[in-house]
C-alpha cells in the first residue's frame, strides 16, 4: 500500500516553529532534497526518520501519515501505573506496526478460522458464561488455575503472535503492547518478562482478550472488557463465591490470609482476588469485603514477587542463546524462527530487530548475531 506524508501538516508545523525545510532537514539528519521528496510525495521516510519526525515535529502517526483507515495498525498499551501514553509512544508502536508487515510473509501459516465474539459485554454473569466456555476449550474445570502456558494456545488458534520481550522494570512505560494488522489479520502481542509474576497472567489474558475482540483494539470499552475478562477467566466465579463465604466468617485479619492463600494457589494478584471476590458480591447483592481497595493496594505494594525473567533465566539478563530458546520453548512462540528465516532470505540487519522490538541496539546486534546462526 502506498504510503504518503501529510505535507499540509507538516508544513503547517514548520510555520509554528519558524523553520524553512532545510531546518527540518537539518534536525533529522537528511538532506534537503529528502525533506521535498517526503513532501512531494515521491518518496518516504523509513522508519527510524519518521520516528524522529515524529518526536521533532511533536505530531502523531495519523497527523504525519496518509494511509487507508483499513491499512493502518491498530495498537493498545498495557501501561505500568502512574504512566501515560503519549503520542510519540503511539507513533513509535505504529511503525513498528508498520515494520512488522514485513515479518508477516514469514511467519507459519495462520489459522482462517478464529473465535471472535459478537457484542462483548462486562455484565458479570455474561463475562462468567464466556470464561467458562473458555475454560472449556482449554480443557479446565470450573475451579481449576490456569497456567500462562494454558493460554498460549488460544494465541496461536487465533493469529496472534506472542513475543516475550526483555524491556526491564523500570525505564519502560508500558508492560504489554498490542499490534493489529488489519489486513494482514495478524496480532502482534509484546509481553515483557521483566514484570511481576503475579502480574503476568493477568496481561496474557487481558491481551486473549483483545484478540477475540479485534473490532474493539484500541478503544477505551476494549480496555474495559479486557480487564473484566481477565479477572472472570483466572478466578471466577465458583472460586469467588467459595472464597467470598470463607471470608465471611472470619476476621479481618483471617480475610487477608484468605485472600493471600487463594492469589498464592492461583498465581494472581492479591489484588485481582479481592476485586473478585468483591464483583460477586455486587452481583449477589451481599456485603462487600472487611477490606478497602486503597488497603489492599497498600499490601501488595509491601509484597511484591519476582520477575518472570528472574525465573526462567540465571544469570540475569539473558544471554540471547537462553532468550530465544526460552521464547521457542517456553513460550512455543514462532516469533523468533520467523525473524530468522527473514534474516537469512533478506539478509535483514540488526537496526529492523531495534526498531521492531523497541530494544538498545546492543541487544539487538547481539540478537541478530544469534538469530544468523
Amino acid at each position: 500500500m502506498q504510503k504518503v506524508i501529510h505535507s499540509e501538516n507538516i508544513k503547517q508545523a514548520l510555520q509554528l516553529r519558524g523553520w524553512k525545510q532545510k531546518d527540518l532537514a537539518t534536525a533529522l539528519g537528511v538532506t534537503a532534497q529528502s525533506v521535498t521528496n517526503w513532501l512531494r510525495g515521491s518518496d518516504f521516510p523509513r522508519p527510524d526518520k519518521l520516528l524522529k519526525l515524529a518526536t521533532t515535529l511533536q505530531m502523531g502517526f495519523t497527523d504525519l501519515v496518509k494511509l487507508e483507515a483499513a491499512g493502518q495498525p491498530v495498537v493498545a498499551f498495557r501501561k505500568k501505573a502512574g504512566t501515560k501514553t503519549t503520542d510519540g509512544h503511539i507513533s513509535k508502536a505504529m511503525v513498528m506496526g508498520e515494520l512488522l508487515k514485513a515479518l508477516v510473509p514469514f511467519l507459519p501459516e495462520l489459522p482462517v478460522l478464529r473465535l471472535q465474539l459478537q457484542q462483548p459485554s462486562t455484565d458479570y454473569e455474561q463475562l462468567q458464561t464466556l470464561a467458562s466456555q473458555v475454560r472449556h476449550r482449554l480443557g479446565l474445570g470450573e475451579q481449576a488455575a490456569i497456567s500462562y502456558k494454558d493460554l498460549l494456545g488460544e494465541f496461536d488458534n487465533n493469529g496472534a503472535v506472542v513475543a516475550p520481550v526483555l524491556w526491564g522494570q523500570k525505564q519502560n512505560h508500558k508492560n504489554a503492547l498490542h499490534i493489529l494488522l488489519p489486513q494482514e489479520r495478524v496480532t502482534f502481542i509484546f509481553l515483557n518478562l521483566d514484570t511481576h509474576q503475579e502480574d503476568f497472567k493477568f496481561w496474557m489474558a487481558h491481551e486473549l482478550a483483545h484478540v477475540y475482540t479485534p473490532e474493539l483494539a484500541g478503544k477505551n470499552e476494549g480496555e474495559d472488557f479486557a480487564d473484566a475478562f481477565a479477572g472472570a477467566l483466572l478466578f471466577p466465579k465458583a472460586v469467588a463465591k467459595k472464597t467470598y463465604e470463607e471470608a465471611s466468617t472470619s476476621n479481618k485479619t483471617g480475610e487477608k490470609k484468605l485472600l493471600e492463600a487463594q492469589a498464592q494457589a492461583y498465581g494472581i494478584s492479591l489484588y485481582s482476588v479481592f476485586s473478585e471476590v468483591n464483583r460477586y458480591a455486587k452481583s449477589q447483592g451481599l456485603t462487600l469485603l472487611k477490606h478497602t481497595d486503597a488497603q489492599i493496594h497498600a499490601i501488595c505494594s509491601m509484597q511484591r514477587g519476582g520477575t518472570v525473567s528472574e525465573t526462567l533465566f540465571t544469570p540475569v539478563p539473558a544471554e540471547p542463546s537462553a532468550y530465544v530458546a526460552a521464547v521457542k520453548n517456553v513460550f512455543r512462540s514462532s516469533f523468533f524462527e520467523s525473524l530468522q528465516r527473514m534474516i537469512k532470505s533478506k539478509q535483514t540487519g540488526p537496526g529492523y530487530i531495534q526498531q521492531v522490538m523497541d530494544i538498545p541496539m546492543q541487544d539487538a546486534i547481539a540478537l541478530h548475531g544469534e538469530l544468523s546462526h
